[in-house]
């Protein structure tokens, strides 16, 4: 896994860095995740400014991060913020990987994702999927990223770790062909609450070890929470987080820009949030933007963008006027001539 990461970053951190004018884009998720909705309500916040944002799709919190740090014309990602300790556990020592980490900021902080493991009857805790065969997610997403690390901090270790993505490994659980499957995501998750699941069958497993709940958020899934699980259970939750990078405006035109962009962006964050709140995703109303994870620093061009004498750089689209009918351009001439204009 180490020398998979390695690779990959060797060669993103190849790109060129652009040095013109930098566009704005904003990195996702899969088209039919909570991301991708998450930064189509935020390149709309920036439209209603007259600016335009690209919301991109990906596999998810890896390659959104690696973006941020290298693709160009890319100043946000959305990742879940255990990526910084899944990037030091599994290559903390290698050169690439400190040069990705630096410069990596936080916008700002998002919403909470319920680490689900829904499991046979039979496994009972984490430490049973030793042995087991396990789908965790597809490479590079953040269902993939958590539970490696998961897997990784406890101690864990199946007997196969399959790459599937949850819709994927549902009916493989179903059939007997999986043992268990990571899924990470806000609840309810319609993946569980539409899948039919029996429940004298299935069940989600408790997440309960003292080294997990150091690194992650303990949480609790309320009893009813899905029709398959009559009692509370005890789990843990990952941050999403809304990441950018820090630009330094001296350095050059695209610096300049992308500062500018951020700094807009968290300006209008922070003043419509209430907008964003009753008019976009219903996660909007759980994200409380004081709630910074450990191990994150806020971007300096954010700091700029909420300071309460910052102006946005803010012009709404001005519509464009369609011309005259003769008709209508002799009607206003005679308006004009008799009551003036």
């Amino acid at each position: 896994m180490r020398l998979a990461i390695a690779a990959w970053l060797a060669a993103l951190l190849a790109l060129p860095v652009q040095a013109q004018e930098a566009q704005l884009s904003i990195m996702t998720g899969a088209p039919t995740g909570t991301y991708i909705q998450i930064g189509r309500d935020l390149s709309g916040l920036m439209g209603q400014c007259g600016k335009s944002v690209e919301v991109v799709e990906s596999a998810g919190s890896l390659e959104n991060f690696l973006a941020v740090r290298q693709r160009p014309n890319t100043q946000f990602g959305i990742v879940q913020n255990d990526v910084l300790e899944y990037m030091q556990t599994f290559a903390g020592n290698d050169p690439a990987i400190a040069r990705a980490i630096t410069g990596v900021r936080i916008a700002f902080p998002l919403y909470d994702e319920e680490v689900h493991i829904l499991a046979r009857r039979d496994i009972a805790t984490l430490d049973d999927l030793a042995g087991k065969r396990v789908a965790i997610g597809t490479e590079n997403s953040g269902t993939y990223l958590t539970a490696s690390l998961i897997l990784s901090l406890s101690g864990t270790e199946p007997a196969e770790k399959l790459l599937l993505a949850p819709a994927d490994a549902l009916p493989q659980l179903k059939a007997g062909q999986i043992d268990a499957f990571f899924y990470v995501a806000g609840a309810p998750a319609s993946l569980y609450a539409e899948g039919d699941i029996d429940g004298e069958r299935f069940h989600l497993l408790p997440i309960q070890d003292p080294t997990l709940q150091a690194v992650y958020t303990p949480a609790s899934l309320p009893a009813g929470t899905y029709a398959f699980q009559p009692d509370a259970v005890e789990l843990v939750a990952v941050k999403a987080v809304l990441m950018t990078y820090e630009y330094d405006p001296s350095h050059n035109a695209y610096h300049r820009s992308s500062c500018q962009g951020v700094s807009d962006m968290a300006s209008l964050i922070l003043t419509r949030i209430d907008s964003l709140r009753t008019e976009g995703h219903p996660k909007w109303q759980s994200v409380d933007l004081t709630d910074i994870p450990p191990g994150w620093q806020i971007g300096a061009c954010v700091n700029r963008g909420i300071s309460p004498d910052y102006q946005a750089d803010c012009a709404a689209p001005t519509p464009q006027a369609m011309p005259d009918s003769e008709a209508n351009a002799a009607y206003r001439r005679n308006i004009c001539a008799v009551i003036g204009c």
